[in-house]
């Protein structure tokens, strides 16, 4: 017997209440205002654990003057006195005692710092295999990303080789939707400023990238030294320009493409953290996140998902200044009132009152699986990634086998999927239902992550949800 297509349940919310008509802002009318002077972008900063990233992103917010002269030569000394000197540029990212002492990125990082044609929202991620998913949480914000490799000898191969990180967070941007790429080829003063070294890497990295799916186009190479300064933001350095006669990674970060911004759907807000009191010291409950569809203002009735929580917004920050308003693509703050933190998860999902996200705990999903050791069969368990969530699932059912090439199906009810396959599943959350979407209704929204064990064994997007609710 099969499974009929369910109802989605009505949810009675009325997401203007609080908010007269007459006080409402036309936030589209506002949005085009702000975006013809410099619209936003949001990139997030990827690679092998060790290979430079917080203190590149470090030394660039110097550069722009975003981390001032004084605060940098505080964050010198606090580091020396720990006999972390060389990570003084890091800890304008890394600020809590534990990644310091650690010398570590654990937890997403942020940096705000603007160009000729862009304000640029950077998401420093962790590189080491233990925090992989903030990584995804971070990328699954952004909307490009800069690969950073350690050029220096023997460096690139330990990451990009068996048991790096490179080629998993390579994977892992492509599925979670990124299509453009800076590689930022660090720490080339270790050799010399090589030109056969860049060469050799951009070879070799290139043809993985352009293997999974990145348009060549797509791609950049850039030849930096974070820790110097070298071609972050100008090039002064005799050995490199000899050679190198192209952008710095600041200009190539201008020249990225536009972002589409999905304004006019329904809210969608990812929930990357909460914590208890509003911002100022105002009573209330702090949520941060990255609005992924819609717009949201000061005043405005939110329900919370999963959970049905409703709250109203009390006071709101965009990339950490006051605003009464926000649209998709912007990293936002909110102080929601009348909202009870304990119904509050990870993972949890703001939105329209009027046009929730659904909830659903069985789903199809169209994935590319990974070079995988065991072959995928009816119930195997995994670990679904979705933004910030990380849930225990199982693939239930296999549905078929699809031709990368054509997207025919090419076996239909497979008793197992093995490697590098294509093809669709059913899956089934074990613990609880989870605010999902297709792929169709928001891109977004309908991807998702598979690991097991540490490593990741498949990605993909969401074609179907086959239940609603809890």
């Amino acid at each position: 017997m099969g499974l009929e297509t369910p109802e989605k349940p009505a949810v009675k919310v009325d997401p203007f209440a609080k908010l007269p008509t007459s006080k409402r802002l036309n936030v589209i009318e506002e949005f085009e205002k702000r975006a013809q002077a410099k619209p936003t972008l949001n990139v997030c900063i990827v690679g092998h654990v060790d290979s430079g990233k917080s203190t590149t992103v470090g030394h660039l917010m110097y550069l722009t003057d975003t981390v001032n002269q004084r605060s940098m030569r505080k964050l010198e000394h606090e580091s020396q006195k720990i006999g972390k000197g060389s990570f003084a540029f890091a800890w304008a990212l890394d600020e809590t005692e534990e990644e310091r002492n650690r010398g570590v990125t654990m937890d997403i990082g942020t940096a705000h710092f603007e160009t000729e044609h862009y304000r640029f929202c950077i998401l420093d991620a962790p590189g080491h295999r233990d925090f992989i998913p903030n990584m995804i949480s971070g990328t699954a914000q952004a909307d490009a990303a800069v690969l950073v490799v350690d050029g220096s000898t023997n460096a690139f191969e330990s990451g990009f080789d068996a048991g790096g990180q490179t080629k998993e967070h390579a994977i892992l941007a492509r599925s979670l939707g990124i299509q453009t790429l800076i590689v930022a080829i660090n720490k080339m003063d270790m050799v010399q400023w090589s030109q056969e070294r860049f060469e050799e890497i951009k070879e070799k990295l290139g043809a993985y990238l352009y293997q999974l799916g990145f348009k060549q186009s797509n791609v950049a190479f850039v030849p930096i030294s974070g820790f110097h300064g070298v071609n972050l933001y100008d090039n002064k350095e005799p050995a490199l320009t000899q050679w190198y006669h192209g952008p710095t990674l600041t200009e190539q970060l201008d020249r990225l493409p536009p972002s589409i911004r999905a304004v006019e759907k329904p809210l969608r807000m990812r929930v990357t953290d909460f914590f208890k009191g509003g911002v100022g010291g105002s009573g209330g409950v702090s949520v941060a996140g990255n609005i992924e569809a819609g717009s949201i203002q000061v005043g405005e009735q939110v329900l919370v998902v999963p959970g049905n929580e409703v709250g109203y917004v009390k006071t709101l920050l965009v990339n950490d200044e006051s605003a009464q308003w926000a649209v998709a693509g912007d990293s936002v703050l909110l102080t929601l009132s009348n909202l009870d933190i304990l119904n509050l998860s990870n993972g949890c999902m703001i939105c329209s009152g009027s046009n929730p996200v659904p909830l659903t705990s069985l789903f199809r999903v169209q994935i590319v699986v990974f070079d995988i050791r065991i072959p995928i069969t009816p119930g195997y368990p995994v670990i679904l990634h979705h933004g910030s969530l990380d849930e225990p699932a199982s693939i239930t059912k296999l549905i078929s086998i699809i031709d990368k090439a054509t997207g025919e199906v090419k076996k239909k009810n497979p008793r197992c999927i093995t490697r590098n396959m294509t093809a669709t599943v059913e899956v089934q959350m074990s613990q609880r239902a989870i605010p999902l979407e297709t792929f169709k209704d928001n891109k977004q929204l309908g991807r998702i992550v598979l690991r097991r064990g540490g490593d990741t064994v498949a990605a993909g997007v969401v074609t179907e949800i086959l239940t609603y609710g809890s």
